[in-house]
């Protein structure tokens, strides 16, 4: 019989909570009263210790699952994803009548390791996964590990940053050739290794990944830092010493800071609050975020293109998947910093059929892309037969003013990172 910490409430009779404890096929060491008062009188018996503190008791008491027997409207929707998320911090799953939530499996990984992961899709999770590389590979060697909804059949191995000519031949075979880590390879100038996942968990787990697989060839090289990239929401399922959350402002605070991101919150050491440029909207994320864990260390910072090629005194289309509210942003930014003399940006990378239209009614004589949708197959593909020259686009990170100095918290995270056990 699996023992069990219970939470119950006290606008249930106390004597119905005891016998639906003697009933049920636990062993239940303790139960935790999480709120509620109608039904109580005071001095209450549950036939079994009252665990004052949740958090304390699971630590002690180390249960197999924790049993919530509670209800509206003590726990509501809301609340019951947030005591989900602190269960599954601990490792340990969390029942009720007609739910259950397990913890996401990770596999053990022996080197000094650090993820990256995010609360979705396009929060800039990849930027920051190659800030983090080019910040930390200046006195240690880094490989990344990177698995996406596209990646690679076996694990891949990239040594060297991709020519846009293997891009397109990766394309013309059938592959996705925009995959996370072939664009880290473009431009974290560190040894890349691509993965792939299908499906992804409210937790994070993915439903199948040879993440593991690629680990493996992470640890083979013997580097001394392995930083794995997320997908979307998906957690990468290998145990690492530290992890950043990514969090896009622009988010709604109920979802990014709710629902199971309250656990990726809870096993994160680090924020980077990305499209942050509104201060109010900031603001309140950052608030929401500190009421998970309070004290996370939150870096707030907008993304910045950084094309890998001069680009002063051109006529440039920048493709990418920003939304329409950041593109006078990204243009004046390319006219500013690098010179461009005119400047259409498009956010259709992710739409094929959008994007072929804006291939259309563009008169650019260089196109700019990011590394994402449909940059080869479609972007790259139509500038061919056109022949028009193209360049690879980066997204700076670029920290807002008066913000913690995100450089000086990676190295922070990493310096803290144990060193790999000798033989």
């Amino acid at each position: 019989m699996k023992s069990a910490v219970a939470i119950v409430d006290g606008e249930h009779y106390p004597p119905v909570v005891r016998d639906a404890l003697q009933n049920l096929p636990y062993d239940f060491l303790a139960v935790h009263l999480i709120g509620g008062t109608e039904k109580l009188r005071g001095g209450e018996d549950y036939g079994v210790p009252r665990a004052q503190d949740l958090d304390e008791a699971l630590v002690e008491l180390e249960p197999d699952v924790v049993v919530d027997l509670s209800d509206e409207p003590v726990l509501g929707p809301r609340e019951r994803f947030q005591t989900a998320s602190r269960v599954l911090f601990h490792g340990i799953p969390y029942v009720g009548a007609d739910f259950r939530f397990d913890p996401p499996l990770f596999a053990p990984f022996s080197l000094p390791s650090l993820a990256i992961i995010g609360t979705g899709k396009r929060v800039g999770k990849t930027a920051v996964a190659e800030h983090a590389a080019r910040v930390l590979s200046e006195d240690r060697e880094v490989v990344i590990v990177a698995m996406g909804r596209g990646g690679p059949p076996e694990p891949e191995v990239a040594e060297a940053p991709p020519s846009l000519e293997r891009l397109l031949e990766l394309s013309r075979h059938g592959r996705h050739a925009a995959s996370d880590y072939l664009e880290d390879a473009a431009l974290a100038e560190v040894v890349t290794i691509g993965c792939r996942r299908c499906g992804g968990g409210l937790a994070g787990m993915p439903a199948f990944s040879n993440v593991v697989e690629g680990a493996d060839l992470a640890a083979a090289r013997e580097p001394d830092l392995v930083i794995f990239e997320g997908s979307g929401a998906a957690i990468p399922p290998v145990a690492v010493d530290r992890r950043v959350l990514v969090v896009d402002a622009g988010q709604d605070p109920e979802v990014a800071a709710g629902y199971l991101n309250a656990y990726r919150i809870l096993i994160s050491d680090l924020v980077v609050l990305t499209m942050a440029g509104n201060k109010e909207r900031a603001a309140r994320m950052r608030e929401a975020i500190a009421d998970v864990k309070p004290g996370i260390p939150i870096v707030a910072v907008e993304l910045r293109p950084r094309p890998l090629a001069a680009v002063a005194g051109r006529r440039v289309a920048l493709f990418s998947t920003a939304l329409p509210a950041a593109h006078a942003v990204l243009a004046a930014h390319l006219r500013d910093a690098h010179g461009a003399a005119t400047v259409e940006v498009f956010g259709s990378l992710a739409d094929r059929a959008r994007l072929s239209s804006d291939l259309d009614g563009t008169a650019a004589e260089l196109y700019l892309v990011e590394l994402k949708g449909a940059a080869i197959d479609v972007v790259a593909e139509r500038a061919a037969e056109r022949g028009i020259e193209v360049v690879i686009v980066g997204n700076d990170v670029v920290p807002l003013p008066g913000e913690t100095d995100l450089r000086a918290e990676l190295r922070a995270l990493c310096e803290r990172v144990p060193e790999p056990s000798l033989p």
